[in-house]
C-alpha cells in the first residue's frame, strides 16, 4: 500500500471524562499510539508520526457516520463498552458495513477488541459472553508462529478489558494468539485483515479511570479491583502490535 496512508477510525464508544479531555475520543487515543508506533519502524522516508498517515474519525454509534470509501485504505474498528452481538440498530449497521468491506480487496481492516469481535461476526463465527469471565488490565498472550513473526515478539503483553470472546476462526484466517481465558486473541488474513482481543491503545491512565469506574458501579467487585490495579502499570506492547498492524498496512 502507498502512503499517505488513508485510515478511517470508527468510534464505537465515549471515553470515560478524564481520557475524552486529554484525547478527545478514541480516534484521539489511536492517533497517539499510530503516531508512536510509525516512528519505531525505520522508514521515515515513508512514514512517521509527522508523514505517510491521514487519519479521520466517525462516529458510528451517536451519528451512524461512515467514511466514503474511494477515499480511504483501511479501516479501524475500536473497543466499545456495548455488546458485539447485540443487534441494536447501529451493530447491526457496523456489522453489515463491516461484510461489505470484507467482500472487497482493496480496503484493509484493523479490529480491536470489540473491532475484533464484529470483525469476527462479519465473518460469520460466533461471538458471545465469555465463559471464562473478564480478562483486565496487562496480561500475557500465547503468541503461535504466525503470531511471532507479525509482532517480531516471542511473546507479548496487553491491556485487557472484556468479557466477550470470539470463539472460533473464521475459514482461512491465522491464529495469532491465545490466553487461558480467551483461545481467540488474535485473528490474520493477509491483505484484509489483523485483528486483537486486547487493546493496544490503552496505558495506565485510561485502564485506572476504567478500572474504578466499574468497581464504583459494581461492576467490577475489590477483589477483581485490586487485581487489576496490581497489574495496571505493568510494561504491555501495545506500540509493537501497533507497529505490526502499520506493516501490515505497508503489506503489498
Amino acid at each position: 500500500m502507498e502512503t499517505p496512508i488513508r485510515i478511517a477510525i470508527l468510534e464505537c464508544d465515549t471515553p470515560l471524562d478524564h481520557t475524552r479531555a486529554k484525547y478527545g475520543g478514541y480516534g484521539g487515543v489511536f492517533k497517539a499510539l499510530l503516531a508512536a508506533a510509525a516512528d519505531t519502524l525505520g522508514l521515515p522516508d515513508l512514514i512517521s508520526s509527522m508523514k505517510g498517515l491521514e487519519l479521520s474519525t466517525f462516529d458510528v454509534v451517536n451519528e451512524q457516520e461512515y467514511p466514503d470509501l474511494n477515499k480511504i485504505d483501511a479501516v479501524l474498528l475500536t473497543g466499545s463498552r456495548h455488546n458485539s452481538f447485540d443487534d441494536t440498530p447501529w451493530i447491526l449497521k457496523l456489522v453489515e458495513f463491516t461484510k461489505e468491506l470484507l467482500q472487497q480487496n482493496r480496503i484493509r481492516i484493523i479490529g480491536v477488541c470489540f473491532g475484533h469481535q464484529i470483525l469476527g461476526r462479519a465473518a460469520g463465527v460466533k461471538v458471545g459472553r465469555s465463559e471464562g469471565g473478564w480478562e483486565v488490565s496487562v496480561l500475557p498472550i500465547e503468541l503461535t508462529e504466525k503470531g511471532k513473526e507479525l509482532f517480531k515478539q516471542d511473546t507479548i503483553s496487553l491491556h485487557q478489558m472484556h468479557r466477550d470472546a470470539v470463539f472460533e476462526y473464521p475459514e482461512g484466517v491465522e491464529k495469532l494468539g491465545a490466553s487461558p481465558r480467551c483461545l481467540v486473541q488474535g485473528m490474520y488474513a493477509k491483505g484484509k485483515f489483523i485483528s486483537v482481543q486486547g487493546h493496544p491503545e490503552f496505558n495506565q491512565e485510561i485502564v485506572s479511570e476504567l478500572v474504578t469506574a466499574r468497581h464504583l458501579q459494581g461492576i467490577f467487585n475489590e477483589e477483581m479491583y485490586k487485581d487489576a490495579m496490581v497489574r495496571v502499570a505493568k510494561h504491555h506492547d501495545g506500540v509493537a502490535v501497533a507497529a505490526a498492524f502499520l506493516r501490515f498496512l505497508l503489506e503489498e
